[in-house]
């Protein structure tokens, strides 16, 4: 059965193109216009709407919520405290990355998670004995991401109290008469907010910011923009970058969070307090340094690549669209060192860009690699420079 989302009946009306792709069961517009980058730079340059809800949501409560959470998250939930939220991952016994997903503190006792994937019977076959209620409460929330440098604006004219919010911070607030949750959190790597409303309040709060956002160019945008938006912001998708290690084949289907790129999650985990799922496994390889792969950015080389397509009789492509498959990476002497997970050319840095695994030797900022591309039904290879991510990294985001 097809769903739709809280606010779908007053988006759909403004998707001019009628184009939907399917997220959890619902109907998600992979864009509103016949342009998607229209709707990309509105997130860069002024601000966007995405509707969210379709994220699997839980509430985590009870007396032994945080040693619970401490037990089975990679990152140290007990570090993140009530009015706060935080990016994490889980693994299993062998350290690979399960899932991920944003963890949400209300209180000393109450976490709220919104994840891209179903956790409730794995999270509920964990508790045991502890002191722990986990609900699903997917369909009750619908989520609003407000996006862009205008988003504070827009935002705070509607509930002033989050003007000061920090950088992954939420808060309990009203937009009119509804209650709702604000956290200064998105998936677009830029200043961001999102905006949890029950679902009977959905298009109330909807049509205020919709108002709010007139004149301050506010529009929706779909999920082809986001993806855009989330490469230069280095920011991991699930069955692109990492796919869950339940439904792995083998260990080339699985990713460590060290290979992911998260071994700042790592901080702590040499204290003996927190023995959280997949902990000796990740502090074996952390040990015996035997991560098979590094996450990095790249950087081609645009005039290598122009002259490639110039020399066979093309006009270069410039296709803000990510490649939907891998593309291999080669050493100078033709050794497959890797491969970009997603590349695209990137609207607002004006080049090619890419997320990427190499070999932990070769992920030197500055180093070169070669690229594959496909011209005149030829694989060739074109330079590209590894650099760190996120690619796009504007200090509105944090500040």
């Amino acid at each position: 059965m097809i769903r739709t989302t809280p606010f779908y009946e007053r988006l759909d009306p403004m998707n001019r193109t009628g184009l939907y792709g399917h997220w959890s069961g619902y109907l998600s517009a992979l864009k509103y216009d016949m342009s998607a980058k229209d709707e990309y730079f509105a997130i860069r340059n002024s601000a966007g709407l995405f509707d969210t809800s379709p994220l699997f949501k839980y509430w985590i409560r009870g007396k032994d919520a945080e040693r619970f959470l401490a037990g089975v998250l990679t990152r140290d939930i007990r570090l993140c405290r009530p009015g706060r939220a935080q990016y994490t991952v889980w693994c299993d016994d062998g350290g690979y990355v399960l899932e991920d997903g944003v963890f949400f503190r209300h209180s000393e006792t109450e976490f709220f998670l919104t994840a891209a994937r179903p956790n409730l019977g794995y999270l509920a076959d964990l508790v045991g004995r502890l002191d722990v209620q986990i609900e699903d409460v997917s369909e009750d929330f619908g989520v609003l991401a407000v996006q862009g440098p205008r988003s504070r604006d827009i935002v705070a004219t509607l509930t002033p109290d989050v003007a000061e919010l920090p950088y992954f911070g939420l808060r309990q607030t009203k937009i009119g008469s509804a209650p709702v949750t604000v956290s200064r959190t998105g998936y677009t790597g830029d200043l961001g907010f999102e905006i949890y409303v029950g679902t009977d309040d959905a298009i109330p709060v909807l049509d205020a910011v919709l108002e709010a956002g007139a004149g301050r160019g506010l529009r929706p945008f779909g999920e082809e923009a986001l993806l855009m938006a989330r490469i230069e912001a280095g920011l991991v998708l699930i069955d692109v970058e990492f796919g869950s290690s339940r439904l792995a084949f083998n260990d080339h289907e699985r990713i460590t969070p060290k290979e992911l790129g998260f071994g700042w999650m790592l901080r702590g985990i040499e204290a003996d307090d927190r023995p959280f799922i997949g902990r000796n496994a990740i502090r074996r390889e952390l040990a015996e340094k035997t991560s098979r792969w590094a996450m990095v950015g790249l950087l081609v080389d645009w005039q290598h690549y122009a002259r490639l397509y110039n020399d066979a009789g093309l006009i270069p492509p410039k296709d803000e669209t990510p490649l939907s498959y891998e593309s291999m990476l080669y050493d100078d002497d033709g050794n497959r060192i890797g491969y970009a997970t997603s590349l695209m050319y990137s609207p607002m840095l004006q080049r090619h860009i890419a997320m990427a695994r190499v070999r932990p030797d070769c992920a030197t900022l500055g180093a070169r690699v070669n690229l594959e591309v496909t011209i005149n039904h030829e694989y060739q290879t074109v330079g590209a420079e590894v650099a760190r991510l996120p690619l796009f990294n504007p200090s509105r985001k944090t500040a």
